[in-house]
């Protein structure tokens, strides 16, 4: 059973994951709603700040038995989301068997800590995307406070100085198709470079789900600084090969600017014009446009969408490759 769990007011909503309220206000951590899915379709009604909220729930999978210590059925797994610095997101999982929990980057610890002490959590691995500081200036202090913590990140973030790690106190190194267990939670490394030389991304089978760092945004991609954007193009290839229904945990609220960029080279598109409401209802909201999923950004992601005959005929580009199509509107939107 997937549990996804945004926290507003120290109290729980759990909404179905087609209404994606995802609550997140003001970029403090004090502030967020939750949806889970769950055995048979049920209406529940609850009351949060007496508003009633009619939330419809459904649950794709059943959790084992206590008893049951094989890995046949996907284990629970809960996702809470956690707004931090100015715009960043960072997303704790935890296996429901055995209570073991993963941050996923660590751009500030104050509000990973004060989410883990709210639920009572124990910090148990800490796995980072890449060695940008907004998304590793915690390990470090995250290892004191809990010293059994497990450091992971991808191998191929490599520093030019001799027995100096990019990934602040790194003890494991991981490849693509290697797989990290929290508990009983299987993530498959992808390395998905362009952004830097070395990003990764975590994919959870078990519970649909990508946490994708700063390759793919929602209705955008990362900025090539240290790659190719042959690289790039093949990352956001790799990720959008996972099936349609994947969410995609990005690391970062840029949501309304890159529609914005969006429109402007596929301004015909109604999914896109579509989404572009609904993204500005739920912020105006202050709530949180993350996770989408393969689907949506296939649909209104230009970045992912260079063998669009009307992109590539506004771009004058009908011949060109794909990639070539993705590098022109990279350093379109880099000059935007």
């Amino acid at each position: 059973m997937e549990r996804i769990i945004y926290r507003r007011d120290k109290k729980d909503i759990h909404y179905s994951p087609q209404i994606m309220l995802h609550r997140a206000s003001s970029f403090t951590s004090s502030s967020f709603t939750s949806f889970t899915s769950s055995s048979s379709v049920r209406t529940l009604v609850r009351t949060l700040r007496g508003t009633t909220a009619r939330v419809v729930a459904r649950r794709t999978t059943t959790m084992a038995s206590s008893s049951d210590t094989t890995r046949a059925t996907p284990p629970m797994v809960e996702i809470v989301q956690i707004p931090a610095l100015s715009d960043n997101y960072v997303f704790l999982l935890r296996c429901g068997r055995t209570g073991s929990t993963a941050v996923v980057d660590t751009p500030e610890v104050t509000p990973i800590r004060r989410e883990l002490e709210s639920r009572k959590w124990t910090l148990t691995h800490v796995l980072n995307t890449h060695w940008h500081a907004d998304h590793t200036g915690g390990n470090v202090e995250l290892k004191k406070a809990f010293p059994d913590v497990h450091i992971v990140g991808p191998r191929k973030e490599k520093a030019k100085t001799p027995g100096v790690e990019k990934i602040p106190g790194i003890d494991r190194k991981v490849d693509d198709g290697d797989s990290v267990f929290v508990g009983d939670v299987e993530l498959k490394v992808m390395d998905v470079p362009g952004h830097t030389l070395g990003h990764c991304a975590y994919h959870v089978p078990s519970a649909k789900s990508a946490f994708v760092g700063d390759c793919v945004f929602a209705a955008g991609c990362g900025r090539v600084f240290e790659g190719t954007h042959e690289q790039m193009f093949a990352s956001i290839t790799k990720i959008m090969s996972l099936p349609e229904t994947t969410k995609l945990y990005c690391a970062h609220e840029y949501t309304l600017a890159n529609i914005k960029f969006a429109k402007s080279v596929d301004g015909q598109n109604k999914d896109l014009l579509e989404r572009e409401k609904r993204c500005k209802a739920l912020r105006e909201r202050n709530e949180a446009t993350v996770p989408t999923t393969v689907g949506e950004e296939m649909r209104t992601n230009p970045f992912c969408r260079s063998g669009d005959e009307k992109i590539r005929k506004f771009l004058g580009m009908e011949e060109k490759r794909d990639v070539e199509v993705f590098a022109r509107l990279r350093t379109m939107k880099d000059n935007f």
